[in-house]
């Protein structure tokens, strides 16, 4: 069973590499990225400050570093599926741009404006989750969706607002079935959390439930906030698939003897690819990047402009999905995470998760707070998913495959707080402009984009005014 205990590296070694790229255990020219990982029990009696530091160096010399053959990159047996899945037949390439591998580091698709943004259509990717065999060499949509690359700047805050939102909604529900069996008729529930309605949910006395009613989430309860449909429940579940996906750097967790019965699942050679502790810490330099923010020092037309914008943006219903602020209780983030799934390290599998306190990050400390002491997160989404196409307007439904059993016309609230750094816009990463994606939207977003449609000219540069203050910081 998988475990924190490792063999140990200096921690000073790590903070003192003169490349940030080059393992802590290897000579000064090394083009090796995966060393020996680090002793995550001695990291845990760190301070806390000093913690957050090692395991963020650590991270980031893994997520920019370009993974080596001889270190397990590529998977000549191994398809990209999420479930381990073996190829019918050895890969006649390494590299291969639509079913992978497609990427030698994890900042070649997250570079835009900074390391861990998002990037240019030129470096979309094509997902095929459940395929059998994922070789194919059509960007036919039958065969694949393809998507834009994230930005991962506030990942942690995200996670840690829906980590919170799914235990009360998952409360809600329980209180329910306890009501309904204790009166001995049917209770019906609102499924409201942070101000977000996810619809309503009946419980019968029997223990039954009535799902039909639920909004914009699986019926487990359970948010998941990454990626463009909502599927991945947190950043080690995002970041195990990517590795294995984008890199064929094959992780223990999922794809070690313990599942798979074999330490070299790809037949690559190389056995025990990445372990636990590394990939903790490339989940924790993703959780601690810093959240985008307001564009500082607007010229006074601009500041004036997108004062107004934002004005504009509520009313023409827009804040209704794009929420400006949600709130967070309590910033501490533990990894592995309450509800990871299988396959991917869990509570379980370890004596202790390991804990950072985003709280004690500078621009956590710069975010304002609510009355009752909750951190304000000014993500401008729900967490939600969303119908965001229809038949009069397809831009953003044009998906042929599902995921994960959620619609091909459904997509999750985009976060806004990054919107003037992350051109180009829309799931496919090819809507050049705000403009562009915003008359995009149908479906439920058809009435606001409908009212954004009926303003003049100079509303609307306000409203774009105020969309391009939202940046990334630099």
């Amino acid at each position: 069973m998988p475990c924190w205990k490792t063999a140990a590296i200096p921690l000073l070694a790590v903070l003192a590499l003169g490349d940030p790229a080059r393992a802590a255990d290897s000579p000064p020219w090394s083009e090796k990225v995966l060393g020996t990982p680090l002793d995550l029990e001695a990291v845990a009696r760190l301070p806390m400050q000093e913690r957050i530091a090692v395991l963020r160096d650590h991270g980031e010399r893994l997520f920019i570093g370009k993974f080596l053959v001889e270190e397990g990159a590529g998977r000549p047996m191994a398809t990209q599926a999420i479930i381990p899945t073996k190829r019918r037949r050895p890969v006649h390439l390494r590299f291969q741009r639509l079913a992978g591998l497609d990427a030698s580091s994890c900042s070649s698709c997250h570079h835009e404006p900074v390391v861990g943004g998002g990037a240019s259509f030129t470096a979309n990717v094509f997902v095929s989750e459940g395929f059998e065999s994922a070789d194919f060499d059509t960007i036919d949509p039958q065969f694949s969706n393809e998507r834009g690359s994230p930005a991962l700047q506030g990942a942690g805050l995200i996670e840690l607002l829906a980590r919170e939102m799914t235990a009360e909604l998952q409360s809600r529900r329980d209180t329910a079935l306890a009501q309904a069996r204790q009166k001995g008729t049917t209770v019906t529930a609102e499924l409201e959390t942070k101000g977000v309605s996810f619809g309503t949910i009946t419980a019968h006395p029997d223990g039954g439930l009535d799902l039909s009613r639920i909004e914009g989430i699986d019926a487990d309860l359970v948010l998941r906030p990454f990626s463009q449909k909502g599927v991945f429940g947190s950043l080690r579940q995002f970041t195990v698939n990517a590795l294995n996906h984008h890199h064929g750097i094959q992780p223990v967790e999922r794809f070690g003897a313990l599942w798979t019965g074999t330490t070299d699942f790809d037949e690559d050679g190389i056995a025990d690819e990445i372990g636990a502790a590394d990939v903790t810490a490339l989940v924790v330099w993703q959780a601690t990047l810093a959240a985008p923010t307001r564009k500082p020092n607007l010229p006074a037309d601009w500041q004036q402009a997108a004062t107004r914008g934002e004005a504009l943006f509520a009313d023409t219903g827009c804040a209704s999905c794009h929420i400006p602020a949600l709130p967070l209780k309590s910033a501490v983030f533990r990894d592995p995470g309450p509800r990871e799934t299988a396959g991917t390290l869990r509570e379980a599998d370890v004596e202790a998760a390991l804990e950072i306190d985003l709280a004690e990050l500078d621009f956590v400390k710069a975010l304002p707070r609510d009355a009752d002491g909750n951190i304000l997160v000014p993500l401008f989404g729900d967490l939600k998913r969303h119908k965001i196409a229809d038949a009069q307007e397809p831009t953003l439904g044009n998906e042929l495959l599902g995921q994960r059993f959620v619609d091909r016309d459904v997509f999750l609230t985009a976060e806004l707080w990054g919107a003037g750094s992350t051109a180009p816009y829309g799931h496919r990463a090819d809507l050049t402009s705000l403009d562009e994606v915003i008359r995009a939207h149908a479906g439920e977003a058809r009435t606001s984009r409908k009212a954004y449609e009926a303003l003049s000219d100079e509303d609307r540069e306000a409203i774009i005014a105020f969309l391009r203050s939202l940046e990334i910081v630099q």
